[in-house]
């Protein structure tokens, strides 16, 4: 835990309140001295080798500029090819990993039809028939040499392959299907194959104390001690076999969530972290390392239904993933709060109950945390930037500045 940063609750409260009194809700609020702390835990965590910001886990230009100017931050992990060109012409990075693979013709026509976005964009590809679909958009010979990179799917898969822990992702598992795409890679006629990457979901997305849940715990942590050194050989030989083809520029795994254990990887060069920054409540459940709460929305009380309970004005901003309690929003402030089971964070109203909701008024503001990190700035057109118990800037999220690339 980092003891710069407050961790009293009410405190907490009470500062953010006076910082944004001012304020009418909905909003959303970073607390930069969190943030601040949290990118540089994670910078130190990745012991001497870059870390790549995920753009998805944070949704603002601002903000992204700003985790990139603290020591050990490089590059940009984007979700879109739209996105990635967006944010090298403005300047954020010209150095920007897409991280999934894309059939956005016009997104592809845009990067290929100018040479310093291509130099600055590397586009993810795990078959040759994504290569020949940017083929049939800019033939080889009327665009500038693509940058690619090569996902390594990172999933685990025991009981001679009979079992699948981890994301569907990259068909290319072994050493040998990485070799032989990359080899497929270099013999076509404008690309270049700089990079090669690998996200162990089952290690870096999956937290190992789920709370009320000791005997998953355990299974958790038991697979991710087997998973790990199995990764680590086969990465490290897919390496060895894609360089027999290409010099890489870099070897790119983990995240948030394994950003020690991944560094420690000889064969990796960097890692990528996003929702560490802003500390959502998934990240509640790691015992390696916890993020200190960086972001909340405020939502205003507006009816008192019963005693015990209190009712906000909104409150649905699900997360993404599997459709369970986990991806539900949670009130944090003031503490002793809890959603109510027949209907949870409604899209209008979002009744609460617990020891504090009988003390709520009509006015009053409930601080809440989303279970992911940049799907709170899908919500927002702007995010208030607090120090102390001030805002010191209000900055657009990606929807702020009217951009939704997914």
């Amino acid at each position: 835990m980092h003891t710069d940063v407050p961790t009293d609750r009410d405190a907490l409260r009470d500062r953010l309140d006076r910082a944004t009194a001012h304020l009418d809700p909905p909003f959303a609020a970073i607390d930069l001295t969190a943030f601040d702390a949290n990118a540089d835990a994670l910078s130190a965590r990745a012991a001497g080798k870059p870390v790549r910001v995920a753009s998805k886990s944070v949704r603002c230009r601002d903000l992204l500029t700003r985790a990139l100017a603290r020591p050990g931050w490089q590059g940009v992990m984007a979700y879109t090819v739209r996105e990635a060109s967006w944010l090298v012409r403005a300047g954020v990075s010209n150095d920007v990993l897409v991280a999934y693979p894309s059939a956005d013709r016009a997104g592809l026509a845009e990067l290929a039809a100018d040479a310093e976005l291509a130099a600055a964009v590397t586009l993810m590809v795990d078959s040759p028939d994504q290569l020949d679909l940017i083929d049939t958009v800019a033939a080889p010979d009327r665009r500038a040499p693509i940058r690619v990179c090569l996902d390594l799917d990172a999933s685990w898969r025991p009981a001679r392959g009979r079992l699948h822990i981890g994301v569907r992702r990259s068909p290319v598992h072994s050493a040998a299907d990485a070799g032989a795409l990359a080899a497929r890679v270099v013999a076509r006629r404008g690309f270049r194959l700089v990079g090669l990457m690998s996200y162990e979901a089952q290690i870096a997305g999956l937290g190992d104390a789920p709370p009320g849940q000791a005997l998953r715990g355990v299974a958790i942590r038991a697979l991710q001690r087997r998973s790990y050194p199995e990764l680590t050989a086969r990465r490290g030989a897919a390496v060895a076999a894609v360089r027999e083809h290409a010099e890489l520029d870099f070897v790119n795994g983990g995240g948030t969530g394994s950003v020690a254990a991944t560094s420690a990887d000889p064969a990796v060069t960097e890692v990528t972290a996003g929702s560490g920054l802003y500390g959502p409540t998934l990240f509640d459940t790691y015992r390696a390392w916890r993020p200190v709460p960086a972001a909340f929305f405020a939502l205003a009380v507006v009816r008192r239904p019963a005693p015990g309970l209190a009712t906000v004005l909104g409150g649905g901003w699900i997360a993404s993933g599997p459709a369970e309690p986990s991806r539900l929003p949670q009130p944090w402030l003031p503490p002793g709060l809890k959603l109510i089971g027949s209907e949870g964070a409604g899209e209008v109203q979002t009744p609460l109950a617990g020891t504090a909701a009988e003390a709520l008024t009509v006015g009053d503001r409930v601080w809440f945390r989303h279970a992911k990190a940049g799907e709170l700035s899908e919500h927002v057109n702007e995010l208030h930037l607090i120090e102390g118990d001030r805002v010191v800037a209000t900055v657009p999220s990606y929807r702020g500045e009217g951009q939704a690339f997914l």
